[in-house]
């Protein structure tokens, strides 16, 4: 471990591929794993590509009765994220270093968690990369799958050509879910979508912010 890696402290929050259950024991839920015993039949919320933590340390400040499960692919910011969480006392939440969309679609246990929230995921913007990109048909199917009835996911997105390419994929997705005007959670600022570092930098950009709930349908 380096010198600048060695000062965040990650333990007691954060998780990686090594607490999985084995492959062939098949989905998971993470309440039963990664929460204490009393907190398993709470609610569960997802963030996939927390950053450096800002909505679930807001957020989850909140809500002590939900259980807030980040996920963060950059290894730096799943560090520093999981010592902020850690530092702020959130014993309701987790941050995990993995791939967000991957452990969503092969990992996660049918209807077990209540809202998915994507704030911010990164645009991907050469049309050969547009493979990578979070919102696909197949990760709306998965979201669909893990989301309890009457789930939802929360999007926010500051590129327009991302979320002309959302507005096509739920297009596709009709069946399994209902888009519907975005709703700030309480722990946003006057003026703010969520309040993310990303959001409060690119709005000092001046740049413009697309934002939607899915509803999941029965």
């Amino acid at each position: 471990m380096t010198e600048h890696t060695a000062k965040f402290d990650v333990a007691g929050v954060g998780l990686t591929a090594d607490d999985y259950p084995p492959l062939e024991q098949g989905p998971f839920d993470p309440r039963a794993l990664w929460f204490p015993s009393q907190r398993r039949d709470h609610p569960l919320e997802i963030e996939i590509g927390s950053g450096k933590g800002t909505f679930l340390v807001q957020q989850a400040a909140l809500q002590p009765g939900t259980n807030f499960l980040g996920i963060e692919y950059a290894g730096e910011f799943y560090r520093y994220a999981a010592d902020r969480i850690r530092r702020h006392g959130l014993n309701h939440v987790r941050l995990l270093h993995a791939d967000g969309r991957d452990f969503v679609q092969y990992r996660l246990a049918t209807a077990c968690c209540d809202v998915i929230h994507v704030y911010f995921p990164d645009p991907w913007p050469k049309r050969r990369h547009h493979k990578r990109r979070m919102i696909q048909v197949a990760s709306l199917d998965a979201f669909h799958r893990v989301l309890i009835p009457g789930g939802q996911v929360r999007i926010v997105t500051d590129h327009s050509d991302y979320w002309a390419w959302m507005q096509d994929i739920v297009a596709e997705s009709t069946s399994l879910f209902e888009a519907q005007p975005f709703c700030s959670p309480d722990s946003a600022s006057d003026g703010e979508l969520v309040g993310t570092n990303f959001e409060r930098k690119y709005r000092r950009q001046g740049r413009p912010f697309h934002a939607t709930i899915l509803h999941r349908k029965p």
